[in-house]
C-alpha cells in the first residue's frame, strides 16, 4: 500500500483540478453561516451594553436597555440553525444527559444555558425589577400580569431593595463580559481548532470572530437605535450617535488589524495549500471577499465614518452616513461568516482542486429556513419592546 501511494504521489502533484468525490457536496451550509453570524450580534450587544455599566460610558445609556434587549432576542434564536442542521432538534436535550467535555460543539448547550439564564436574563430582571413592579400597579387587564409574573410578583421598592438590584447588575455585568467572549469565541475555536484544514486553522481564529462579533453588535444597536427613535417620534441623541460611531470605529480598526495580521501570517508562512487558498481568493471568494468583505464591509465604512469625525457635517448627514455605514457593516460581517464556513469547504484535502456551493430555495438547509430564522430575532424583539419598553421616559413615568 505504501509503494502503491509513492507513486500515486508525484503523480497528483501535477494534477491541476482534482476534488475527490466526497468532497463534492458541503457538509456544512447556510444554516451554519447563520449560527455564528447571530451569536456575534448577541455578543457585540452585550458588550457595549457593558459599556454603560462596567465603564461608566454616559453617553450610551439611551441604548443600554436597547442594548440588553436586542442581545436576548438574538439568543433565543441563536441555537435554532443548529438544531435545524442536526435534523433532530428534539433529541438536543440529551447533550446535558450525557456531557461530553471533549466536544467543543456539545459543550454549546451549557455555554448558552449559562449565559441565557445566569446573565442576560438576571441582568434584564435586576434592572428592570422595578419598573416591573410600577407599571403593574397603574395597569390593568393583561399586561398588569405579565408584569406581575416577570417581576415574580415583588412588590419591595424600598432604597435598600433598589440598591441591591444596582449592585447586582453591575457584578452581572462584570461576570458577563468574559462570558460574552466566551459565547462567541468559542465558536472560532471551534473552526481555528481544525488543523486538517489549513483555511481554518488559525491560533488567530477566536480573537478574530470575537473582534468581529463586538463590531457587529454594536452596528446592530446603531441602527435599531436610528430606526426606532424617529418611529417613536423622538429627537436621536445626537451624543450617543456620535459615541456608537466612535467605538464602531475604534473596534473595526481592531478588527481590520487582526484580518491583516492573519492573512500576513499566512503568507508568510508560505505552506503547500497557500497556492490552492491563493486560487480559492482570487477566484470563487473574490467577490465575497475582496469585493464584500474588505472594500463594502469594512473599507468604505472606516473610511465614511473617518470622514464624518474628521469634517464638521450638518447632523442630518452624519446620521445618514452612520447609518449606511452600520448597513454596509453588517453586509461584511455577513460575508466574513460565509468565506469562513462556506470558502473552507470549497478545496479538496489534495489541495489539487475546488467545488462549488450550491444553494437551495427551499428545504431545511435552502435560503427560506435561512431567512425565516434572521427575521425571526427581530420579530422577537418588537415584542420585548412592547413588553419592556427601553425608553427613558419610560423609566421616568415610573419613578
Amino acid at each position: 500500500m505504501e509503494e502503491i501511494v509513492q507513486h500515486l504521489t508525484p503523480l497528483l502533484k501535477e494534477v491541476s483540478g482534482y476534488i475527490f468525490p466526497n468532497e463534492i457536496e458541503l457538509h456544512w451550509g447556510l444554516l451554519i453561516v447563520l449560527y455564528p453570524y447571530l451569536t456575534g450580534l448577541v455578543a457585540g450587544a452585550f458588550i457595549l451594553a457593558s459599556l454603560v455599566k462596567v465603564f461608566n460610558v454616559k453617553e450610551l445609556q439611551p441604548t443600554y436597555r436597547m442594548s440588553l434587549l436586542t442581545a436576548l432576542a438574538f439568543l433565543i434564536v441563536a441555537p435554532l440553525p443548529l438544531l435545524g442542521h442536526l435534523g433532530h432538534p428534539e433529541k438536543s436535550y440529551e447533550i446535558f444527559l450525557t456531557p461530553n467535555t471533549s466536544s467543543a460543539m456539545a459543550m454549546f448547550g451549557f455555554v448558552y444555558a449559562w449565559y441565557l439564564m445566569a446573565v442576560l436574563l438576571l441582568e434584564i430582571w435586576f434592572d428592570f425589577r422595578k419598573d416591573l413592579i410600577m407599571w403593574s400597579r397603574k395597569e390593568k387587564g393583561l399586561m398588569k400580569w405579565i408584569h406581575k409574573l416577570l417581576s415574580l410578583f415583588s412588590s419591595d421598592v424600598s432604597e435598600k431593595a433598589l440598591r441591591f438590584d444596582r449592585k447586582s447588575v453591575k457584578v452581572i455585568t462584570i461576570i458577563g463580559i468574559p462570558s460574552a467572549f466566551l459565547l462567541h469565541g468559542y465558536v472560532g475555536f471551534i473552526f481555528g481548532s481544525v488543523k486538517a484544514n489549513p483555511f481554518w486553522s488559525s491560533v488567530l481564529m477566536p480573537i478574530v470572530f470575537l473582534f468581529s462579533a463586538i463590531v457587529s453588535g454594536i452596528a446592530l444597536v446603531l441602527l435599531i437605535y436610528m430606526i426606532v427613535t424617529p418611529m417613536r417620534r423622538k429627537p436621536i441623541d445626537m451624543l450617543c450617535l456620535n459615541k456608537l460611531a466612535s467605538y464602531l470605529f475604534y473596534v473595526m480598526i481592531i478588527d481590520f488589524s487582526l484580518e491583516t495580521l492573519d492573512f500576513i501570517h499566512r503568507v508568510y508562512e508560505s505552506e503547500e495549500s497557500i497556492h490552492i487558498i491563493s486560487e480559492l481568493v482570487s477566484g470563487k471568494l473574490f467577490v465575497s471577499l475582496v469585493v464584500i468583505q474588505v472594500l463594502i464591509g469594512m473599507l468604505i465604512p472606516l473610511g465614511s465614518i473617518a470622514a464624518a469625525k474628521l469634517f464638521k457635517l450638518p447632523d442630518e448627514l452624519k446620521k445618514l452616513i452612520y447609518f449606511v455605514a452600520a448597513i454596509l457593516v453588517q453586509m461584511g460581517i455577513f460575508s466574513t461568516r460565509w468565506n469562513v464556513v462556506i470558502g473552507g469547504q470549497l478545496f479538496s484535502k489534495s489541495f489539487l482542486g475546488l467545488t462549488t456551493y450550491k444553494m437551495t430555495f427551499f428545504g431545511l438547509e435552502g435560503f427560506l429556513v435561512s431567512f425565516i430564522i434572521l427575521i425571526m430575532p427581530i420579530v422577537i424583539l418588537y415584542i420585548l419592546f412592547k413588553i419592556l419598553p427601553p425608553w427613558d421616559e419610560a423609566r421616568q413615568q415610573v419613578t
